[in-house]
């Protein structure tokens, strides 16, 4: 099969690889549909990650399955199927939580940017639709095994309700899909923190209110102003620098919370300073496939497409663009198709 690897520092190449095989009776087989390439790939792209010996790299996708262990009996071959980044068996005591990203045999994808994905904790981590999709659906469903899902859970962390205010710290895919959960769990004004012209109108059309171009100090206090001088009730921090995380603490009201996902570079928390602010803080990775159902649903009956997110289109081939693309932000989120 081909698939992505990077060397270095904004060196990914496309390759002949070995073909994914079956290692375990829990394991799929699944011919990609689609994947991308995600904001949290840039970090090793950008030299900000040690990327140590080239491997192959990708977490995100959707597929048909091709072939399944002896363990695996919820899809079945010639389905179409959605997952997560991080596997689950769906079973241990963290899955039965709805904590699945920590699940007790958890493994995290890094092989998607590929024709061909091995899928381990198939059993827990994959969900089949009815049927095979329309193609423009696929997008939206691509965005759920990921962005969507992780938009979603900034979201519940930072506990959105009806009729609050929510402010969304970063316009990357995550940050607008975090501005679709805000308007689905009900807030009534969602700020949106966005420099990048293309990427406010996305956040107005997903249901942003107000859009805030400052950052920093300036940022913050932009966010009081349109909030009586007190801050919001809910912040999703979905950039990860230490900029982001205060910019998101600082925008909180006492009371309120901050939902943080974006992988943390560089951030320390004061906990002084957290201790007397009374604002909560929860993150981590998402736990996607607790969300699965209803986001496949949501984006099939047409609730919501998160699928806009992806604004370029490439072939598979193409992936090195498509990183070139994301980090030079003359794109969102590139879209791969083998």
């Amino acid at each position: 099969m081909r698939g992505a690897v990077i060397y270095a520092p904004g060196d990914v190449r496309f390759e002949n690889l070995d073909d994914p095989k079956i290692l375990h009776p829990t394991d799929a087989i699944i011919r990609t549909v689609a994947t991308c390439v995600c904001g949290s790939d840039l970090w090793p792209y950008r030299g900000a990650e040690p990327i140590g010996d080239p491997h192959p790299m990708g977490h995100e996708y959707v597929g048909i399955v091709e072939e399944v262990g002896s363990e695996v009996a919820n899809v079945r071959p010639g389905q179409f199927v959605v997952g997560s980044f991080a596997t689950s068996d769906n079973t241990c005591a963290n899955c039965l939580g709805g904590w699945q990203s920590s699940c007790l045999h958890r493994e995290f994808m890094s092989t998607c940017q590929a024709d061909h994905v091995r899928i381990p904790n198939a059993h827990g981590t994959l969900v089949a639709t009815d049927e095979h999709p329309d193609a423009e659906a696929v997008p939206g469903l691509l965005a759920v095994s990921d962005v969507m899902g992780t938009g979603w859970y900034a979201a519940l962390a930072a506990e959105v309700k009806p009729g609050s205010t929510a402010v969304i710290v970063g316009d990357g895919a995550v940050g607008l899909c975090g501005v679709i959960a805000a308007k689905e769990l009900g807030a009534e004004r969602i700020i949106a923190m966005s420099r990048h012209e293309s990427r406010q109108k996305l956040a107005l059309e997903f249901g942003a209110t107000d859009i805030v171009s400052e950052r920093g100090d300036e940022g913050v206090a932009r966010v009081k102003d349109l909030t009586g001088g007190i801050g919001a009730d809910s912040v999703l921090e979905c950039v990860g620098t230490a900029e982001s995380m205060r910019q998101a603490l600082q925008s909180t009201r006492p009371g309120g919370n901050v939902g943080f996902v974006g992988v943390p570079h560089d951030v320390a928390i004061d906990g002084q300073e957290l201790f007397f602010s009374h604002v909560g803080l929860r993150g981590g990775p998402a736990p996607v496939r607790r969300y699965l159902p209803d986001l496949i649903d949501r984006v099939l009956s047409g609730r919501i497409n998160p699928g806009k997110v992806f604004d370029l289109t490439l072939r598979l081939d193409q992936v090195a663009e498509g990183y070139k693309a994301m980090d030079e932000r003359r794109a969102i989120k590139a879209l791969l198709k083998p």
